[in-house]
This record gives structure tokens, C-alpha cells and sequence, in this order.
């Protein structure tokens, strides 16, 4: 799960794609390089971390330590993760500062409760959308991953993911299995007018419902649908007096739509959903 500074073109999984060659060739390429530390500064500034004292941050799909060298020269701490044994035998020739981790973090964050002050993750979470095995099921691997990273974070920290979406339906399904283990937040989006200089930054908050950052090159653009927003709060469907109309046709058309989002298998919709059934007697 190896960040990169460009949209991934493969399909494979990050631990065969990035073999020896291609760890080696991805870590010695000046423009990657550039982009990885850009877009590490940008997930760090967007963390909003203490200024008066170091902190621990975890880096979810570390690769070989380029995120990591960002974050030591801020003077914080890190442990890196991540599912290439190629990527991490680069980081540890390169001599990095943080500890690292070999570990798919579709099978959880295994860390104590409370142990990082902050999280990033640089181009690496949306290969948990891809079901590389036939066991793989990636609204469980997500949750998993959502799950277990909430605990590990301090209550009242961030985390920043960014990411590559192959379309909107996988941005829905990593926001909303975010959203199912307890995160508030939304999406960041710097520079959405530009195809190049886009980039999509998942901003996370644990326990609290921080403010979302503006994205970077919004000045002069609609900002609402760059910054899509979500709280941990069911939407309540009610009618013109207040009073709650719970299993409406609406209310049931949007528990439906939320069960699909986690990935669950929900009956069709028809014209007889939510409909009133006849009273037996």
C-alpha cells in the first residue's frame, strides 16, 4: 500500500506491483519525490497540530519513507505501515527516523487506544477499494481499517488521507464506511478547477466535529461541493408539525440507501416500498 505522488495506472496489488525494481525506480524519481512532499506538507498543515510540542503521527501506506522524512523535519514522531516488503527495505536502507510496520491495513490498525496524536495517509487508501483476493470484501476491509484507526487516535485528532478515487461511487463508499465507525469531517479538495493540481483530501476528526478546512485554489469556485461535510448524526425525517415520521417511504428509502453505502445487500426498490400493509385478522 506504497503512497504515490502520481494517480495509480495499475491494477494489481501494492505488494506485487511495487516489487524491488519498482521500489527502488519510484524512490529515485526527482518528480515523485516532489509531489510526495508536497502533498505530505499539505496533510500535515491540514492535521492542525500543537504547535508547542512534537507529536506521534502514524503513516498509513508509507512506502519508502517520504512522507516520513516530511514529518521528521517538522520534528514530530512516526511509525510507518504498510503491505510491501520491497517499499520498507528502501526506507530502512534509506535510514528514516520513524519505525516501520509490515502490515495490511485492511485487517486493522494494531495499536493501543488513544496512542497517535494524528494520522496521514498519502495516495494509499483507495486500494482498499480493490478486492485483489476473493476473501476481499472492501466495505468489511474499510470498516476494518476505519474501525480500528479511530481507536487509535487521541481523542480530539485528526486524520488526513489523501487519496486517488477511481469515481464517486468509491469516494461514497470510503466516506460512508468512515462515517459508520464514528469519524466526523469530510472531503478537502484542493484546486478543483485544474486536472493536474487536484487532489482529494479525506479530513477526519475523532470525537469532536472540528471545522472543515478550505480547500487551497477556492477563492473564485463554489466551494459547497468541494467541501462535502458528514456527521455522525442519522438525518431524522419529520413532518410540517415536528413530529417524527419514522417508517415513512422516505425514511425507509434513505435506511435503505445507507445500507447499500456499507456495502449490504438491501432488496430493490419498488412502488409498494413503504407502503402499508393491510391489517390482518
Amino acid at each position: 500500500m506504497a503512497g504515490s505522488g502520481r494517480r495509480p495506472e495499475h491494477r494489481g496489488p501494492p505488494e506485487l506491483f511495487y516489487d524491488e525494481a519498482e521500489a527502488r525506480k519510484y524512490t529515485q524519481n526527482s518528480r515523485v519525490v516532489e509531489i510526495q512532499s508536497q502533498m505530505s506538507e499539505r496533510a500535515v498543515e491540514l492535521l492542525g497540530l500543537p504547535e508547542d510540542r512534537p507529536c506521534l503521527l502514524l503513516d498509513v501506506g508509507c512506502g519508502s519513507g517520504l512522507s516520513g522524512d516530511y514529518i521528521s523535519e517538522e520534528g514530530h514522531y512516526w511509525i510507518g505501515m504498510d503491505i510491501s516488503p520491497a517499499m520498507l527495505d528502501v526506507a530502512v536502507e534509506r535510514e528514516v527516523e520513524g519505525d516501520l510496520l509490515l502490515a495490511d491495513v485492511g485487517h486493522g490498525i494494531p495499536f493501543r487506544p488513544g496512542t497517535f496524536d494524528g494520522c496521514i495517509s498519502i495516495s494509499a487508501v483507495q486500494w482498499l477499494c480493490n478486492a485483489d483476493k476473493k476473501s476481499h470484501s472492501p466495505p468489511k476491509r474499510l470498516y476494518r481499517f476505519f474501525s480500528t484507526l479511530y481507536t487509535a487516535l487521541a481523542r480530539g485528532s485528526r486524520a488526513v488521507l489523501q487519496l486517488y478515487p477511481e469515481n464517486s461511487e468509491q469516494l461514497e463508499l470510503i466516506t460512508a464506511q468512515a462515517m459508520r465507525a464514528g469519524f466526523t469531517g469530510g472531503m478537502v479538495v484542493d484546486y478543483p478547477n485544474s486536472a493536474k493540481a487536484k487532489k482529494f483530501f479525506l479530513c477526519l476528526f475523532v470525537g469532536t466535529s472540528g471545522t472543515l478546512p478550505k480547500g487551497l485554489g477556492t477563492e473564485y469556485a463554489n466551494e459547497e461541493p468541494h467541501q462535502a461535510k458528514f456527521t455522525n448524526e442519522r438525518t431524522r425525517f419529520r413532518n410540517v408539525k415536528g413530529k417524527s415520521v419514522k417508517k415513512s417511504r422516505d425514511w425507509i428509502l434513505e435506511k435503505k440507501e445507507r445500507r447499500r453505502r456499507q456495502g449490504k445487500e438491501v432488496r430493490a426498490d419498488t412502488k409498494y416500498t413503504g407502503r402499508k400493509r393491510r391489517p390482518h385478522f
